[in-house]
């Protein structure tokens, strides 16, 4: 990814944070002459490697495990991103842009052919999006066979993190001046987007 210094995000606990915020991903590979993309949750666990571990899982029916195993893969984490329009500063010879928090992690796809262990993956990720729910849904309240023909349908897999990329493209090209002008503009919006990029400027 084209990153500039003025953009560039390389605390570690900063991306592995936004990575367990924004975990819905694009999984990428090469299947022979093509990219191909894949989209799903992925879980992150800081403390396996050097940089952490990604799991996660897709449905057998899907070809693309087939070919990530064992490849070194993309996995994308995307941010809140916002319009910004060049009247915002008020100056003559600008140009339009888009602002933006985006992940990119590199790493080898392995596939999780034991059993018990791509069930602990499943109660993991279950537990992780059903806390919040006021009745949650658990693995170990389905009945043996259903539990059983679902993992039969699922394949899981891991990816230890190598290299980890982090944009933060909040504007910090521009002068003070041009940069409160944007964030007023974004925290009046309706998008919500809009206010969190605005959020992060603010922040930054």
């Amino acid at each position: 990814m084209y990153v500039p210094s003025s953009f560039r995000e390389t605390d570690l606990a900063t991306l592995h944070e936004f990575i367990d915020r924004h975990s819905f991903a694009t999984l990428i590979s090469q299947v022979g002459d093509e990219p191909f993309a894949t989209h799903l949750p992925l879980l992150l666990n800081a403390s396996q490697g050097p940089q952490g571990t990604l799991s996660g899982h897709m449905a057998r029916a899907n070809s693309h495990w087939q070919s990530a195993a064992s490849q070194r893969v993309l996995a994308i984490f995307r941010g809140p991103h916002a319009y910004v329009s060049p009247s915002w500063y008020e100056s003559p010879n600008v140009v339009p842009t888009w602002n933006y928090v985006t992940v990119h992690v590199y790493g080898t796809l392995r596939l999780v052919d034991d059993r018990s262990r791509l069930t602990d993956l499943i109660d993991q990720m279950v537990t992780r999006y059903e806390s919040s729910q006021p009745t949650p849904w658990t693995l170990s309240s389905q009945s043996e066979g259903f539990v059983s023909k679902m993992l039969d349908a699922i394949v899981g897999f891991e990816i230890e993190i190598d290299r980890i990329e982090g944009k933060w493209k909040l504007s910090q090209n521009h002068s003070q001046d041009r940069r409160d002008k944007v964030m007023q503009h974004l925290q009046a919006s309706d998008h919500a987007d809009d206010r969190q990029i605005a959020d992060l400027m603010k922040a930054r």
